[in-house]
């Protein structure tokens, strides 16, 4: 798995810019970025959007996507991703990540565990993976924020 000190490596060389949009991981992201000395270089800021009402204030997530599929969804995330680049001027990457941590908060078709990742190079169409994980809730959300700076290596490694 991909650490976040070759994620900060990566985004130096390649002079790039992070901004992130989280729900579920709360911060975490964004946190891990920033834990490092010298993240002012490769990040601008976070956007923690936990409430469907930030989501569509922060982001531009619009009202018909959450009504439709949820905010636990492949379109939300991908709304995500390109609301928080559209709403950082200075980025030129985004990762967003929406999911049900548990323990409670979720359905048949939307189990704990289920978390949408996605991430954005300006000028491109997100790419938003889905995926399943087990565990608690600190497990969870610490899996994808794990996930989600994997996710930000291979797509900064395409730039």
């Amino acid at each position: 798995m991909s650490s976040v000190q070759e994620l900060s490596r990566i985004l130096k060389e390649k002079d790039l810019v992070l901004v992130t949009a989280e729900s579920c991981t709360g911060g975490m992201i964004a946190s891990a970025v920033t834990d490092l000395a010298g993240s002012s270089a490769i990040f601008d800021r976070g956007f923690v959007t936990y409430s469907n009402n930030a989501k569509i204030d922060l982001l531009d997530v619009s009202a018909n996507i959450l009504n439709h599929y949820g905010a636990v969804s492949a379109p939300c995330a991908d709304a995500m991703a390109l609301g928080a680049l559209k709403n950082c001027a200075n980025a030129d990457i985004s990762v967003s990540v929406t999911g049900i941590a548990g323990p409670g908060g979720a359905t048949e078709t939307k189990p704990v565990g289920l978390v949408y990742i996605g991430v954005c190079v300006r000028g491109k169409e997100p790419m938003v993976e889905e995926c399943r994980f087990h565990g608690s809730r600190d497990e969870i959300r610490s899996l994808a924020c794990d996930k989600a700076i994997a996710l930000l290596v291979e797509a900064a490694l395409t730039i």
